[in-house]
């Protein structure tokens, strides 16, 4: 779970730091986590299908910065925590679409290689993924309506950006054990 919490930490620090329609200290702190983390995960050893997520935040962190920094008024205005969760709704769904899951690399830090070469390992993360792909989907569109119609419900701004996160990282945390536990009972039951 703290890998997750890593993960999502350049999006934690810029929904923090941009307020009011200001993205730029956001969007640099955002950028400066996201170096951090990268080299980090690279210094560790992990692969570039590891670390899929820490790449596309890096690349929206390093670009919003770049905009946020030399065009005014700031580029989303209020809109900035729908598009960037909608950002990462789009990386989630390419990595679909590329039949590269964002969370096999993810996944084969915590299971054997023989494990990897399986069809249901890529089908549970591919349904992990898919988890994923659309509770960004949904927090970006509930954010962009709350934003245009209620941008003063800070309570509700916060508890979308809070389940858009925590509701799919329990289903990662769950989803692999039913699996795990209805596969050990199909070969019990088959023997």
């Amino acid at each position: 779970m703290l890998r997750y919490v890593l993960t999502f930490l350049p999006w934690i620090v810029f929904s923090v730091l941009s307020t009011n329609g200001e993205a730029r200290y956001g969007a640099g702190a955002g950028l400066l986590v996201s170096i951090v983390l990268l080299v980090a995960d690279r210094r560790a050893g992990r692969g570039w299908d590891e670390i899929v997520l820490e790449l596309s935040s890096g690349v929206f962190f390093a670009a919003l910065a770049l905009v946020a920094f030399t065009v005014t008024p700031a580029p989303f205005g209020a809109y900035g925590p729908a598009v960037s969760v909608g950002w990462l709704a789009l990386t989630a769904w390419g990595s679909l679409a590329v039949r590269r899951p964002f969370t096999l690399g993810m996944a084969r830090r915590s299971t054997t290689p023989e494990v990897h070469a399986t069809e249901i390992f890529y089908r549970v993360n591919a349904v992990i993924t898919t988890v994923w792909a659309a509770a960004f989907t949904l927090s970006a569109v509930a954010l962009a309506l709350l934003l245009a119609f209620e941008p003063q419900a800070t309570a509700a701004l916060v508890t979308v950006k809070v389940c858009g996160l925590a509701l799919p990282a329990l289903f990662t945390v769950r989803y692999p054990r039913i699996v795990r536990a209805r596969y050990n009972a199909a070969r019990y039951n088959a023997a």
